[in-house]
């Protein structure tokens, strides 16, 4: 039984497409908000209030990847599902690589995208369920060596492993190397997940 609260966010800037998925979710008995663009989505969603992300890749002023670079940045680790055409896939592996959970390749099957709708609400009700346990969180974050903490603060501030390994004089095999030890201690599935981890310690 999903929380009632939990909504389903369609950032498109076609009001058709907003408008079918929305239907076909209403379908299955979940709740869902549409946005015709990505800054009216950051202006209206509460980052405390469950759900995914089902999210236009190419859009006009502020594209797809732009908004997830800056949940990112803010340390909103909502589910992200986006939507691509033919063209678009190459930028949708970039989007899985910067913690994107899925993408649908347009046309897409309704079944297709509520499978994946599902496994995102999953997704973010076990996410919600572990960061609930912050005192978990930090003590995995002082189990990092001092190395391991100053790249995963790099991490969480955007830089890519290249700009890293440039600035502490590192290859970047062994950023990789320390991402990848990072991710394990703190039992992150992805970079979304780590940056929310540490975004809720830095008031502490």
């Amino acid at each position: 039984m999903r929380d009632a609260e939990t909504r389903v966010f369609i950032v498109d800037d076609e009001e058709p497409v907003r408008d079918s998925i929305g239907l076909l979710l209403r379908s299955v008995g979940l709740r869902s908000q549409g946005f015709p663009d990505a800054r009216a989505f950051l202006e209206a969603y509460c980052p405390e209030q469950p759900g995914c992300l089902v999210l236009d890749i190419r859009m006009p002023r502020m594209s797809g990847l732009e908004l997830q670079q800056e949940l990112n940045r803010r340390g909103w680790g909502i589910p992200v599902i986006f939507i691509t055409g033919h063209g678009d896939v190459p930028m949708a592996v970039e989007a899985m690589r910067a913690g994107a959970v899925d993408f649908l390749q347009k046309p897409f099957k309704d079944d297709e995208l509520i499978r994946r709708v599902q496994k995102a609400l999953d997704q973010d009700e076990r996410l919600r369920e572990q960061l609930s346990g912050l005192e978990q969180v930090r003590a995995r974050f002082e189990g990092l060596t001092p190395r391991e903490r100053e790249i995963a603060r790099r991490l969480v501030a955007g830089a890519a492993n290249k700009v890293i390994a440039i600035e502490l004089a590192l290859s970047e095999r062994t950023v990789e190397l320390h991402r990848a030890h990072i991710m394990q201690k703190m039992e992150a599935r992805g970079l979304a997940q780590l940056v929310q981890m540490l975004m809720r310690l830095q008031p502490a």
